[in-house]
């Protein structure tokens, strides 16, 4: 079983089994059901038939081997099934096996709690089954049909979204593989001594408050790269604009590192301070670069998307 990157773990109660030796050749429902009493074996065989697991792929009947780790996402509020909904999106780019879309900051990827419909998936929905008659891969289920990758709600850019399941079974092996490029735009505040650098932390959940990350001992291994593309300072203070390249992709990487380093993410309420220049607008973060080889024919494909208009009004702002 490979590990993929799937979800938001702030917005759901998750929980990870890891198997032994005891557990070998059970059926994966069976052997969550004991580790999990208080889930009954049906009510599990929808969390699964939902996609509301990682790794992707795996079902009910995928039989269990020692050493295999498995999360499954519990939620009563989450519907089982997404609906079409009329919602314009941006698609940078689409051929028969993928597609890449410019999510626009406030968007929601998949159906969660709080934000069950206006979603990407929804709009994705609309537009491959109302609109073209095409479909989208069903790896992860029928909330998030597509889905191989995610962003924040207030983080904008670049997504790549499989249509076919051999398309999403060969993104989510680059994604484990870490061969897909992506370099993302942010405003933090501080200023950097160095032009480059890197934080390396492990990131898990924090112990202290279960709705954020954290950087922690027994947290997954996780790299960002950085480098400043431009120092602002003027009446709200010193800031720093960066390019930030993932080399792993844990939940709110970006975020909890700049954090982590003394430089949270500008507007970030979660990980900075809820005061400031951009309170209550959400973080100044935008996936600007993507780049994957294609599913199909193994073609390096790279997308770039120019930051919002709203973000380089903030860069003016913060220089005056």
């Amino acid at each position: 079983m490979n590990p993929i990157l799937l979800v938001e773990a702030s917005e759901f109660e998750e929980r990870e089994a890891e198997f032994t030796d005891a557990d070998a050749g059970k059926r994966l429902d069976a052997a969550l059901a004991e580790r999990f009493p208080d889930l009954s074996r049906s009510r599990i065989q929808s969390i699964l038939t939902g996609g509301f697991v990682s790794p992707v792929g795996v079902s009910k009947n995928t039989r269990v081997k020692p050493g295999d780790k498995v999360s499954i996402i519990v939620n009563d509020r989450i519907p089982l099934r997404a609906e079409p909904e009329e919602i314009g999106i941006d698609v940078v780019y689409e051929d028969e096996d993928v597609l890449v879309v410019d999510k626009e900051r406030g968007m929601v990827v998949h159906p969660a709690k709080g934000n069950i419909t206006g979603t990407l998936v929804n709009a994705l929905l609309w537009r491959y089954t109302r609109e073209t008659g095409g479909g989208l891969s069903s790896m992860n289920g029928q909330t998030r049909p597509g889905i191989v990758h995610r962003i924040d709600k207030y983080t904008s850019g670049l997504l790549v979204i499989a249509k076919n399941d051999a398309s999403h079974a060969n993104l989510a092996d680059q994604f484990a593989a870490h061969t897909i490029t992506r370099r993302y735009r942010a405003i933090v505040s501080g200023g950097f001594r160095d032009d480059m650098g890197q934080v390396e932390a492990p990131i898990g959940r924090d112990p202290k408050n279960r709705t954020k990350q954290a950087v922690v001992p027994a947290g997954k291994y996780a790299l960002t790269r950085w480098r400043v593309l431009e120092r602002l300072s003027g009446r709200y203070g010193v800031f720093t604009e960066i390019e930030a390249e993932l080399q792993t992709g844990r939940t709110h990487q970006i975020r909890v590192h700049m954090a982590y380093a003394g430089h949270p993410v500008l507007g970030d309420d979660l990980y900075g301070p809820s005061r400031g220049p951009a309170a209550n607008e959400g973080q100044y973060l935008h996936a600007g670069v993507l780049g994957f080889n294609h599913p199909a024919t193994g073609e390096r494909l790279t997308f770039e998307s120019p930051p919002p208009g709203y973000y380089s009004e903030m860069l003016q702002k913060l220089g005056q």
